[in-house]
């Protein structure tokens, strides 16, 4: 099966920094119909990158069957990490982010490796805010997440 999963990571909606995130997961069935399914998360008192892998991490996860995938983000770092293989090198090779800074989210990238590692995934980097309907509607998701006031189990 072949999805198409959107994700997005927001600060906004909380005067004091927490945000939200949010994902939409777009696919074909055996019939040929289009089907959308949305996920949004609640409170999270974190960074934007984190809240990037999370979406991520929710996206993959919710797949109970090996997909092809498409994953779109506007987190440059979540692209570019996979594509250009910065988290082989963090977590197998031991690289270091500067002189003696240690990698931040291991437990999420370790995470995000195993939710990936029955999918064939391409990651797929889309401008933030530049109107691409789906990444409009994550950015929706992840602002009205962020006026929650529950936190996720990934955050308690």
């Amino acid at each position: 099966m072949f999805v198409k999963i959107y994700t997005d990571g927001s600060a906004r909606g909380n005067p004091d920094g927490p945000g939200g995130y949010g994902t939409v997961m777009e696919y074909v069935d055996s019939k040929g119909e289009l089907h959308t399914r949305e996920y949004s998360q609640g409170y999270i008192k974190t960074t934007n990158n984190r809240m990037e892998l999370m979406a991520a991490i929710i996206g993959l996860e919710a797949l109970n069957r090996p997909c092809q995938v498409e994953l779109y983000s506007d987190s440059k770092y979540l692209v570019d990490a996979f594509n250009q293989h910065w988290i082989d090198g963090w977590l197998k090779k031991n690289w270091k982010r500067g002189k003696n800074e240690p990698v931040k989210n291991v437990d999420l990238w370790k995470r995000l490796l195993a939710a990936k590692a029955q999918h064939q995934v391409k990651f797929c980097w889309v401008k933030g805010h530049d109107g691409h309907p789906q990444n409009e509607r994550c950015d929706e998701l992840a602002t009205s997440a962020a006026d929650g006031t529950d936190l996720i189990a990934d955050e308690q």
